[in-house]
């Protein structure tokens, strides 16, 4: 949902309290009855109900039909403007920009303080991308139920702000954290542009030691990225690297660091070796490389997001991982065997000559499988080329054959003469409906004239009467 900010200015505290009951009751119900939002509000004089339609219209709650009685659900809009509330009265937001980036499950956005300084608003979308297929199967957290992906959405944001503030703290380039409310962030705004949209780079063995000294120096500190790629960093005009997005960042005490450490670093080397021809054969590893000093990750813990936390946090992750897996295997699943079976393997220069030389010490003087394709290509090839000047040739020889027709390929029809009766006939209809042309124009100007001469005759008499009636 993209966020409209505008009828932020326009709304009541009544409104907003409102919109806090639906939100308290969405903890416990999957559809908040209006009888409890009302209960909830505490409002004079029943004004509930007619907030509750406002809010409804303003797309920041949802009626939920079909249900055996009336309620509503929060929507993701209305989460946003809750979260903007509460940034517009601690001052670190007082105006909202335009969207500079869409992730699969977060949206970004400029916004501004009161001293007009820019900052980055990012909001957590958790379970837009997979909502269709998990709850198809099976809904996450059945406790929650619906309230689940906003609860997620908002353990994100927590991790996230946690991660981003003790990593600022210790002198790592990460944007400066400033606030954060429910599913949303505030941020530092940064001037770089994302890796994936850099080109060339001047020294890429530069920057590829930085990043992997990046790597290990947050597994010095007890933490993985866990998404360590070219679309979470940022390069700035000379040349460092900033790092963002920490949703998936684990500690190196988890059960599967090895893998998270050895997946960073190798979406790095792919990453380079595509886009900039470097490949080195020096990478750190996990178990050799790393010597843990510091407990970042218990500082994580001591801020507020709990074992319990990271735990939901992660059973999400997995749960999405698992689908998304399932639906690829159905997907390969639905392609033919035989497409399989014939797929080509392309073979270097090196290994053909290391198989020519195979062969001929062997003695073998048949043609290998790459040669045989070649040569069949080859004459495929041939036989293209003459088919194309037969026909060629055949084009010719129509075009210089004068009852050929490109855009025709029946015989063309014979177009008869007209006769000396049919030709008086249609002399004598033309003449005839030439007369009744011009005596319906001359009939047409007559009425013209008289209308005109009625009219003039009418103002004269008008006129007479006003200045007879003025004397």
């Amino acid at each position: 949902m993209k966020l409209d900010a505008k009828a932020l200015r326009y709304m009541s505290s009544e409104d907003f309290r409102v919109l806090t009951a639906v939100e308290m009751g969405s903890k416990n119900h999957e559809v908040v009855p209006t009888s409890l939002i009302t209960q909830i509000a505490q409002l004079r004089h029943g004004g509930a109900v007619k907030i509750v339609g406002d809010l409804a219209k303003k797309k920041l709650i949802a009626r939920v039909q079909n249900m055996s009685y009336d309620g509503y659900r929060l929507t993701y809009g209305g989460y946003d403007y809750l979260a903007l509330k509460t940034f517009v009265k601690r001052g670190t937001v007082y105006s909202v920009g335009n969207q500079i980036g869409v992730g699969k499950e977060s949206d970004i956005y400029i916004v501004a303080d009161e001293d007009g300084r820019q900052n980055v608003l990012k909001l957590q979308r958790l379970g837009r991308m997979s909502f269709r297929t998990i709850k198809s199967k099976r809904d996450y957290l059945q406790k929650r139920k619906s309230a689940s992906w906003m609860y997620m959405s908002r353990l994100a944001a927590m991790k996230e702000f946690a991660f981003m503030k003790v990593l600022y703290e210790n002198g790592f380039p990460v944007p400066e954290p400033i606030d954060a409310s429910r599913h949303c962030i505030v941020m530092s705004l940064i001037d770089a542009y994302p890796l994936r949209q850099v080109e060339k780079v001047g020294d890429p063995g530069k920057l590829y030691s930085e990043l992997m000294s990046m790597i290990v120096k947050l597994a010095q500190y007890g933490l993985i990225h866990g998404d360590f790629n070219e679309f979470n960093i940022l390069i700035k005009s000379d040349g460092t690297p900033i790092l963002i997005d920490f949703p998936q960042m684990v500690s190196t005490s988890h059960p599967n660091a090895e893998f998270y450490f050895n997946r960073d670093v190798e979406c790095i080397r792919t990453f380079f070796r595509r886009r900039f021809g470097y490949e080195s054969v020096l990478y750190p590893r996990l178990t050799k490389d790393v010597e843990r000093e510091f407990s970042l990750d218990v500082q994580v813990a001591a801020s507020g997001f709990t074992k319990k936390m990271q735990k939901d946090l992660e059973d999400y992750q997995e749960e999405v991982k698992d689908f998304s897996e399932d639906d690829e295997e159905e997907s390969e699943e639905d392609t033919p065997e035989e497409d399989v079976e014939h797929i080509p393997v392309h073979k270097t220069e090196e290994e053909l000559a290391e198989e020519r030389l195979r062969n001929l010490r062997l003695g073998n003087t048949e043609l290998t499988e790459e040669e045989i394709s070649s040569s069949e290509e080859e004459e495929e090839e041939e036989e293209e080329e003459e088919d194309d000047l037969a026909t060629r040739e055949q084009k010719i020889e129509r075009l210089n054959n004068r009852n050929y027709k490109a855009y025709q390929d029946v015989t063309p029809k014979q177009q008869h003469k007209p006769t000396t009766k049919a030709k008086k006939e249609e002399d004598i209809k033309n003449k005839v409906a030439r007369t009744l042309k011009s005596q319906v124009n001359k009939q047409n100007v007559k009425n013209t004239r008289c209308n005109m001469t009625k009219s003039r005759s009418k103002r004269k008499e008008k006129d007479a009467i006003k200045n007879n009636d003025s004397f």
